[in-house]
């Protein structure tokens, strides 16, 4: 029998937000400009010195692609701090905490919350820092059925490890979203809206009509193999679906994680086993044992020769000269 693990059982009282952070911890600047000005080519150190004598040292600021910047503060304090900033040196700005960066998605799974409402669950787990709760749901035989399990948005970006809903004490798994698929150009990172490409079947990857009534080769428009675009078998799909979940796991922006993912995947079509082959290849030295006759067409080395035989008396020693004359014929 193995020890058993030692914790609270699920009635037991449970402090589920000491350790949370429960003020928005970063924030994006925005230059005001009547030309559309960015932080591109403003000087980092007066940036750094106007932060400085503002907030105190931040725990990281970042230019985005955009030109804006993104900071990262440590205390409740700095938090209020920065969002009273109206300029940064003589530069006018705007500051407002990130979209996304300040919350975390967890998922719980419980069969007692099966008939609860999301907005009644929202309500009664809103003292642990949940601000929005929304049901899994599955579709089957044509209707649309909930499950037990629950996505649950933090105002934190550090999910808690358990909640305590009622008297039950739930594990609070990280929620990875599948990836993102257009279903005009069936390509991955934005939806349909959005989309500036071109109309694209997801069954066979040619442009210029739907996927309702294709009836041609299966074909993905993003790894090219004998798939459809929306098939989970799809090498991209996986890739991109590993992206997501280093991004949201590491905490760090998505081309970061997609670097990170692309330096240890293989190419598609190149296996684990063919890379090691090629790094293990054996030296251009020749083995001394089958080069020593060049004319030979075997590749086995030939037999070493015996040593020499100088005890006749040991009883042993015919039969020894028996197996080595015929081990000699056969070779």
């Amino acid at each position: 029998m193995g020890k058993k693990k030692s914790g609270p059982f699920s009635g037991q009282r449970i402090d589920t937000t000491s350790k949370r952070n429960n003020f928005p911890t970063f924030f994006i600047i925005q230059r005001i400009s009547q030309s559309n000005e960015t932080f591109h080519g403003v000087s980092p150190f007066l940036v750094e010195k106007a932060l400085t004598s503002s907030i105190g040292d931040a725990k990281s600021t970042k230019k985005l692609r955009s030109g804006d910047l993104l900071i990262e503060v440590e205390s409740p304090k700095q938090a209020k701090e920065i969002t009273k900033l109206k300029s940064l040196s003589t530069i006018p700005v705007t500051i407002k905490p990130h979209a996304t960066l300040n919350s975390s998605k967890g998922v719980i799974s419980c069969g007692e919350l099966l008939n609860e409402s999301e907005e009644k669950i929202t309500e009664e787990l809103k003292s642990q820092g949940v601000i929005h709760v929304r049901r899994i749901t599955l579709r089957r035989d044509g209707q649309l059925l909930n499950t037990k399990h629950l996505i649950l948005t933090f105002d934190s970006n550090k999910l808690p490890e358990h909640i305590k809903a009622g008297y039950m004490r739930l594990s609070v798994r990280t929620y990875i979203p599948n990836p993102l698929r257009c279903f005009k150009c069936q390509r991955f990172g934005h939806s349909k809206p959005s989309c500036r490409g071109t109309l694209t079947c997801a069954r066979c990857a040619e442009v210029g009509h739907e996927s309702n009534d294709c009836t041609r080769t299966e074909k993905c428009v993003n790894c090219k193999g004998e798939h459809t675009s929306f098939s989970r078998n799809c090498f991209a799909w996986k890739q991109e679906k590993e992206i997501i979940s280093t991004k949201i796991k590491k905490q760090i922006s998505y081309q970061e994680a997609r670097k990170l993912v692309k330096s240890q995947t293989p190419t598609p079509g190149n296996s684990y086993v063919s890379a090691v082959k090629k790094s293990t290849a054996p030296s251009t030295q020749t083995n001394q044992d089958i080069s020593a006759d060049s004319t030979s067409k075997q590749s086995v080395p030939m037999p070493r020769t015996p040593p020499a035989i100088t005890n006749l008396s040991n009883p042993s020693i015919p039969l020894l000269l028996c197996y080595l004359k015929h081990h000699s014929a056969s070779i």
